[in-house]
């Protein structure tokens, strides 16, 4: 590596994986339970403590690998190495074993009510104290190295993941504006500042990956965050329709959902322009299918499934169903899940010091795990079609109308265990490293 400190990304990546492979075991479970409701005893688990478990692990690991990722891309973006390495260590060990104990304590019950901001007071504030010190860090190194459009945009992605997750201390007594509020931190994030960091990840990985120039980088970011931010902040009223907020968000939500596909369009024009202007021939080509992947599936989950269902007309009727989850799914894991995993797949060589290794093993993995999210999008999408038609035009009670959904619930569970297998071949692909050094000509290549 260009710089050492480039190392203390290693652990959060590791950890990121192994928050991942909890996320999956819960997963799956829930999903046996729908299948199979009575095979695990509810005073044993129930399932709002799965669910709690498979979210939360989701957010867990997500932030972990954006974490790394900062840590990883910064030096070589300032040309100096990170501010504090004994700091960043020191965070992740705090965030990794806070998630822990949050774990350990849903499964006794120790946890508030509000669905994905569970977690007990002290560890919020354990939270805050974690995104304080990283915070500090990644914006020292920042100031004092050199200054780019990539660093500009995850610095600001990254103080927004921070500034709107100080909304989870506020809990009016009003329920409506107590989910007006829970809004700002859960959909800000997803639509608003992750899709910053998201950018900024993609940017770098494709400047490294194809050798094209900055500065056409540079216009893109600008025209992908620019769309991304005038849509996603007034898109938050999508969520407002039914809560019993104002009826102007019903059109505001609308109006401003409606253009949220197209940052995301944009990421995949974007991302096929950079391979078809770039000069380089990385040898990491695993990394580059995720990347382009990403790009791809976030446009199908994020862009094009979120579209079917936002505007307020159709909301009217899905709002609440298995469509829900479906693009919930998908987008996820498009967005958010895929640009970690592209970074892991580019970073792991060069701080493992070894030449790219298990591409074969790692593009597998992708089409596995890639293919898995898709049938168990599908079978939730056509799930969320027919209970809206049951549930809300025929009118039939929510009970009956889920014992008629058994079929695409069973594939949702193969599609679930299509997806853990992608992921275990993920797992050997990048923790077992090959026996090949990396040249230096290729270390550098890797690093430019």
């Amino acid at each position: 590596m260009k710089y050492p400190s480039q190392s203390v990304a290693l652990p959060y990546f590791v950890g990121a994986l192994t928050i991942f492979a909890l996320q999956l075991v819960f997963g799956l479970v829930g999903a046996i339970m729908y299948v199979a409701p009575n095979l695990i005893p509810p005073d044993l688990l129930p399932f709002s403590v799965v669910r709690m478990i498979h979210t939360n692990a989701l957010i867990v690991w997500l932030l972990l690998g954006f974490f790394g990722s900062a840590y990883f891309l910064l030096p070589e973006e300032t040309e100096r190495d990170i501010w504090s390495p004994m700091l960043a260590k020191v965070q992740f060990w705090l965030f990794f074993v806070a998630a822990a104990v949050a774990v350990v304590g849903y499964l006794f019950g120790n946890y508030d009510g509000r669905s994905y901001l569970e977690q007990p007071i002290y560890i919020k504030v354990g939270i805050v104290v974690v995104a304080l010190m990283f915070l500090l860090n990644i914006s020292m190194t920042v100031l004092n190295g050199r200054k780019t459009v990539i660093t500009g945009i995850l610095l600001m992605g990254l103080w927004g993941v921070a500034v709107f997750f100080l909304f989870a201390f506020y809990v009016p007594a009003n329920v409506v504006i107590d989910k007006m509020f829970w809004w700002w931190v859960v959909h800000l994030w997803v639509e608003g500042v992750w899709e910053l960091v998201m950018a900024s990840i993609l940017a770098f990985l494709l400047i490294k990956l194809t050798g094209v120039d900055r500065e056409v980088v540079e216009k893109w970011l600008y025209v992908i965050i620019g769309t991304a931010l005038f849509s996603g902040i007034l898109g938050t009223g999508h969520h407002y329709y039914w809560i019993g907020a104002p009826a102007y968000w019903q059109w505001i939500g609308t109006i401003f959902s409606a253009v949220e596909p197209l940052p995301f369009f944009a990421m995949v024009l974007f991302a096929f322009a950079m391979v078809w202007k770039g000069r380089r021939d990385h040898p990491n080509h695993a990394a580059l299918l995720w990347s382009l992947g990403c790009a791809v599936t976030a446009f199908f989950g994020a862009g094009v499934l979120g579209f079917l269902h936002t505007l307020a007309p159709i909301n009217y009727y899905t709002h609440g169903t298995q469509v829900t989850a479906a693009h919930g799914h998908l987008a996820f894991y498009g967005a958010y899940a895929m640009v970690n995993l592209a970074m892991i797949t580019y970073a792991m060589p060069p701080l493992l010091g070894r030449a790219p290794y298990n591409q074969n093993l790692n593009i597998l993995s992708f089409w596995t795990m890639t293919t898995g999210v898709g049938i168990m999008s599908a079978a939730l999408t056509f799930a969320g079609v027919l209970q809206t038609h049951l549930e809300r035009v025929m009118g039939q009670d929510y009970m009956d109308v889920q014992q008629q959904l058994g079929l695409f619930y069973t594939i949702r569970l193969y599609g679930g265990v299509m997806t853990a297998l992608g992921l275990v071949m993920f797992l050997i692909a990048t923790l077992v490293p090959g026996h090949r050094k990396a040249p230096v000509a290729v270390a550098f290549a890797a690093a430019e």
